[in-house]
């Protein structure tokens, strides 16, 4: 029995002998492959290059082949890879990459002759072997000669009597040469088969669009489009490409005649590119060309598919526009809220219609001061059957807001509680508890106020959390060496006073602070709101140099970046001096770049830039 056991154990201590001689070279093989990597890593080509060799030795596989392969060329000793490449190339003959490295050693020869014939005569050896044209084709790329990889995927498609393969490589090799004409021919051609691909070349557009600002490759993709739909003018694909690419560009002028061009050849499409056109049009804020492609829907008579999508459209653009411009001419007022009687008679009080008699309310109640009719139209949306809690909800805020306006300050309370109660993890209850919150600083209850401000702080709406953080920083920064807050509750009543639109109250009381002290805290806020009051009574010139001397004098605070947006504004739409409002904008785009307005700066500035002169060199 201990014999036994005595021969059972050599037995196993043999075998446990066997695999660890086995792994033995294995660790060896991985250690010198790291040696050689770091070596070649830190530009240690030679010995880089003996390592390499020894491990091709060994195991003369392909990542050993082209290691060596590279470390021979970085050390320019072109013999080496020569023999290297030849003797390789005997032994795998249909690796044609292979040939592709020995035409990159006559370049680098300057042996341009041979080496063009050694890259075509690696092209004309080509077969159906998809791996085989996948690693040529990435070779030629790797030593710079796209063109060559073109040659393979034409040869590879005509061989295969299939000409739409391969489409994507050869658009993107096309594009890299720069040839837009060809790389646009390749995606026509496959449309012109697949009319179903048009999506999937958007996408792949949108890529090439995406990685490269070439204004050639616009203009190209441009003029190739236009060429095709002169060509086939009744071709669906052709013009939707054309009004899909104008959208990109945003050039909404030219997107419009597209779309107008579409629905004239299809009428059965209802006018849905003109609301596609008008819907991205409006989000960026071209507000004249989406009043256009609402109106001619509109236009096209109530039985349209589109028809009460165009017609609520149109009047939620004009109340758009009415609301980030200034105040508009009573002229204008009185014929957008004809619009709006004429549209809620025609289509009705419903759950369809809610946005409209809210912003209906809106221009009753803050711009033509009939309070009493707003809160009726809030009553009305709330007495609505089958009302969903979301409308219902969006309603009572507006209906508070409107309280607060008239002055009924517990009602509204009441009303901000009921909305944040029923949306507590909601985007609209932070809303409606920031909105008690600023009425509880409005009624000088600054320590509650700012309690719940500084919870909204962590609100998953930046708008909302930067809003909390900044009234929260001005009760903050105010409260005065005793604890009290004189000066703030004096602010808080004149802010309150703008809000109910009692303007030359607010100015009195704006400017009273302003001279009870030589300097204080609050005297950046007073300017804005001083400004602000200002642009109120269309009295322009001076909202523009109290904006100025915020920013001038408070370029650190809080409101610089509000002012300067607010400047930008001004000077765009009421002053009519557009390059100062560039130059606000680049300047809020440059000196405040984590400003809520960043977005919306660039887009008004880029819009600027194409209308106007380059800013002149000093």
């Amino acid at each position: 029995m201990h014999m036994t056991t005595v021969l059972i154990h050599k037995r196993w201590l043999l075998c446990l002998a066997f695999v660890l001689c086995s792994l033995a070279p294995c660790r060896a093989q991985q250690t010198q492959e790291q040696l050689a990597a770091h070596y070649y890593s830190s530009g240690q080509f030679e010995q880089a290059a003996e390592c390499y060799e020894a491990l091709y030795a060994r195991a003369p596989n392909k990542f050993y082949y082209q290691m060596l392969f590279r470390s021979f060329v970085e050390l320019k000793e072109y013999k080496e890879a020569q023999r290297l490449v030849e003797k390789r190339i005997k032994q795998y003959p249909n690796d044609l990459y292979l040939h592709v490295d020995l035409g990159h050693l006559h370049e680098l020869r300057s042996e341009r002759r041979k080496a063009s014939r050694t890259y075509e005569a690696a092209i004309q050896k080509i077969g159906y072997d998809s791996k085989q044209i996948s690693e040529l084709t990435q070779a030629f790329e790797s030593v710079g000669h796209p063109e060559y990889a073109i040659q393979v995927y034409l040869l590879a498609r005509k061989k295969a009597n299939n000409e739409f393969l391969f489409v994507n490589e050869l658009a993107t090799l096309y594009q890299r040469v720069g040839d837009y004409q060809a790389m646009m021919q390749e995606y026509f051609d496959l449309l012109d088969k697949s009319p179903n691909m048009l999506g999937s070349i958007q996408i792949s557009l949108q890529r090439i669009l995406n990685e490269t600002s070439n204004p050639k490759l616009v203009d190209g993709l441009r003029q190739a489009l236009i060429q095709r739909v002169q060509q086939h003018p009744d071709n669906k694909q052709y013009i939707e490409m054309m009004l899909w690419f104008s959208l990109q560009q945003k050039d909404f002028q030219f997107a419009m005649v597209q779309a107008k061009a579409i629905d004239a050849r299809f009428p059965d499409l209802g006018g849905e590119p003109l609301m596609r056109v008008a819907s991205i049009a409006r989000s960026n804020q071209a507000y004249d060309i989406a009043e256009q492609c609402y109106s001619l829907v509109v236009r096209k008579g109530p039985d349209g598919p589109n028809y009460f999508a165009a017609r609520v459209g149109g009047l939620e653009v004009a109340f758009e526009r009415l609301n980030r411009h200034f105040p508009i001419e009573n002229q204008l007022l009185s014929r957008l809220l004809r619009d709006y009687r004429a549209a809620l008679v025609e289509l009705g009080k419903t759950t369809s219609t809610v946005q409209l008699m809210r912003n209906y309310a809106d221009l009753l109640a803050y711009h033509a001061d009939s309070v009493q009719a707003a809160a009726d139209i809030l009553y009305d949306i709330l007495d609505l059957p089958k009302l969903s809690p979301k409308h219902r909800d969006e309603t009572k805020l507006a209906l508070a807001d409107l309280l607060l306006f008239a002055g009924e300050v517990w009602d509204a309370s009441l009303l901000y509680m009921q909305v944040e109660k029923a949306n507590k993890n909601d985007i609209l209850g932070s809303l409606a508890k920031f909105k008690n919150a600023k009425l509880s600083y409005y009624n000088n209850d600054f320590l509650w106020a700012k309690t719940q401000l500084d919870v909204l702080r962590a609100s998953t709406s930046k708008l909302i959390a930067n809003d909390a953080m900044e009234l929260s920083l001005l009760i903050s920064d105010n409260m005065e060496d005793d604890s009290t807050f004189d000066m703030l509750a004096r602010y808080a009543a004149a802010d309150l006073l703008l809000y109910r639109n009692l303007l030359d109250s607010a100015w009195h009381a704006f400017d009273d602070i302003a001279h009870s002290a030589l300097s204080h805290p609050l005297f950046d806020e007073v300017l804005y709101q001083k400004a602000r009051i200002r642009i109120r009574q269309q009295r322009y010139a001076e909202a523009d140099s109290l904006l100025q001397q915020l920013v001038d004098f408070y370029p650190n605070d809080l409101l610089a970046d509000d002012a300067l947006h607010l400047l930008a504004q001004l000077n765009e739409d009421r002053l009519n001096n557009p390059q100062r409002a560039r130059e606000c904008y680049e300047k809020l785009i440059l000196d405040y770049p984590a400003s809520l307005y960043i977005d919306q700066a660039r887009k008004r500035y880029r819009l600027l830039s194409d209308t106007l002169p380059p800013p002149s060199v000093q």
